[in-house]
């Protein structure tokens, strides 16, 4: 494995990435007691550059173990390098989405005469609605 290149500007050296392997559930046949094929990837999110470890400590606070390291696993493949690979690919896309810049701010616009009268007539038609239905009863 390589160096993992998220965005221009932002790549991740091999050797800030730590790998675990441990035994897999699901398919394998009678290998799968014996191989380890589970891959683990962790990341230590506080060593990257700073535009982009202020964005992805916020934005991935929820998924964080002990304050900083991202930890993805995979576990689907039978055979441990196309779980190694599965699980990189996820790391790329988790921490892309997490340190792209944050989307523009929505500017507030009055809403147009065609939506308001519509709105309006609605509410009209609607009050009619409830205003037929009046019983026996006395006002």
């Amino acid at each position: 494995m390589a160096d993992l290149l998220i965005r221009p500007g932002l790549t991740i050296p091999e050797r800030d990435l730590s790998w675990r392997f441990s035994r897999s559930s699901g398919p394998g046949g009678q290998s799968v007691n014996t191989s380890d094929s589970r891959a683990e990837l962790r990341l230590d999110v506080r060593g990257l550059p700073e535009p982009y470890r202020t964005r992805a400590l916020a934005r991935l606070e929820a998924r964080l173990i002990d304050g900083g390291v991202l930890a993805v696993s995979s576990e689907q493949e039978r055979s441990q390098l196309r779980n190694r690979q599965a699980a990189e690919a996820r790391l790329v896309e988790l921490l892309r989405s997490a340190t792209g810049a944050p989307p523009r701010r929505r500017r507030a616009t009055k809403p147009t005469r065609g939506s308001v009268e519509r709105r309006l007539s609605a509410k009209r038609r609607r009050s009619g609605i409830k205003k037929m239905r009046g019983g026996g009863g006395e006002d």
